[in-house]
């Protein structure tokens, strides 16, 4: 009986070397693809990417048809992340930056490249700062990325006003936006939250073409008003007459709900007079002179 044969291996380099020469490459491609806003046309091989891909697999069908192929359009991707998707199918191997990486996380996550997206988060993870950890949580919550979003999270807690200063944070979604409001561990000052929430309800209500308060009304109850003194709980109640953050109540008289139960913690000297309203003093919170009649141990 002949004995099993032994598989040997060749030298990887030359191999992968050839293989992404074909990258983007019209010499013997059968697919091409228009991708991103800027139209750019990317050349590929079809056997490559379906044996590679089942979502490539599934868009370019089990063989071309007659003729020269139509093109294919990806408009939702940039060229540049592509380009990098098409690396990795290629070469098992893909060179990532800080720039575009999460648009290369995206892809591979609709694509179902569950090896890139784990490349692509240990790489996020390395270069996450303040300039991009609003946009990784984003991303995070968008895919429901748990371990990414508590990493996120986490460097927020740390570095709060410096990422609460940044467009990213501004551009995330309430529900991005939702777990960081709730959170004890924010080193900010509460006065200094409510200014940051209602900036980023300017930008959505621009944005969006609604209202600063209809914005912001899916995260303004995380703002923990009770902790403010008195005189900035009235000043941020003028203010709010002149451009609402805080939702009204309808009723025999419109009031602000939510300022006005602050208003009953400092009345009555006590946080458990309002439990819909927060008494949780942050990390961050600066310390003012009726924190210490609250009651600290409140939870909802």
């Amino acid at each position: 009986m002949e004995a099993p044969g032994l598989a040997v291996h060749g030298e990887t380099a030359p191999f992968s070397t050839a293989l992404r020469s074909l990258v983007n490459n019209p010499l013997y491609s059968d697919v091409c693809f228009v991708v991103g806003q800027e139209q750019q046309e990317v050349f590929t091989h079809r056997c490559l990417l379906a044996c590679r891909c089942n979502f490539f697999q599934r868009l370019l069908g089990p063989k071309p048809g007659p003729g020269v192929p139509s093109p294919v359009v990806l408009s939702t991707i940039p060229a540049e992340a592509f380009l990098a998707v098409l690396e990795f199918l290629y070469t098992n191997s893909v060179k990532l930056y800080r720039h575009s990486v999460l648009e290369v996380l995206t892809a591979a996550v609709e694509y179902g490249l569950e090896e890139l997206r784990e490349l692509c988060l240990e790489f996020v993870v390395q270069v996450l700062d303040v300039d991009l950890v609003c946009e990784a949580l984003q991303v995070a919550v968008t895919f429901g990325l748990g371990p990414l979003q508590e990493r996120c999270i986490g460097f927020i807690e740390a570095h709060s006003q410096e990422a609460l200063r940044t467009r990213g944070f501004l551009e995330l979604s309430a529900p991005a936006l939702l777990p960081l409001l709730r959170s004890d561990e924010l080193c900010v000052d509460e006065a200094e939250l409510v200014l940051a929430a209602r900036n980023w309800a300017r930008v959505g209500a621009a944005v969006l073409e609604r209202s600063v308060a209809e914005v912001a009304a899916p995260v303004v109850r995380e703002l923990r008003l009770a902790l403010l003194a008195p005189a900035e709980l009235s000043a941020l109640e003028e203010q709010n007459r002149q451009e609402p953050l805080i939702p009204v109540r309808t009723g025999n008289q419109a009031q602000v709900e939510q300022i006005v139960e602050a208003w009953k913690c400092h009345a009555l000297r006590r946080g458990d007079a309002a439990r819909s309203a927060p008494c949780r003093r942050r990390r961050g919170i600066l310390p003012r002179e009726h924190h210490r009649v609250l009651n600290q141990e409140l939870r909802e």
